[in-house]
């Protein structure tokens, strides 16, 4: 039992490469978003932030169950909702802890990605 565990051990990834390759892949799927006219979408700071959203709004913030879309909705109620979030005047479950953690700029340049989805 006790050489299973080591050799299981020893096949481990250490925590940094496991770092390097998520961040790499959340950077290669902002570059790799297409936009309605097919073409790549260049590499921005709204894009690489829409990124991270998409674990719970789904694929290009278009919903996922009880979880509302982003795509399509006017970038000042994205961003008037980000901002109540993050200043307590909106309760949400995660969204507060969230939304304290991005600038106003940042704010408003994921509000304007989702508006152009």
């Amino acid at each position: 039992m006790s050489n299973n565990r080591e050799a299981a051990s020893s096949r481990r990834l250490p925590a940094r490469t496991l770092a390097a390759v998520g961040f790499g892949l959340t950077l290669f799927a902002g570059v790799t978003f297409a936009d309605d006219h097919g073409g790549a979408m260049e590499l921005s700071n709204g894009s690489i932030i829409g990124s991270t959203c998409m674990g719970c709004h789904g694929f290009e913030g278009k919903g996922s169950g009880n979880i509302p879309q982003l795509a399509g909705l006017p970038a000042e109620v994205t961003a008037g909702k980000m901002l109540a979030y993050k200043s307590d005047s909106l309760e949400g479950t995660v969204m507060n802890r969230i939304a304290k953690g991005y600038s106003d700029e940042e704010i408003q340049a994921v509000s304007e990605f989702f508006a152009n989805q």
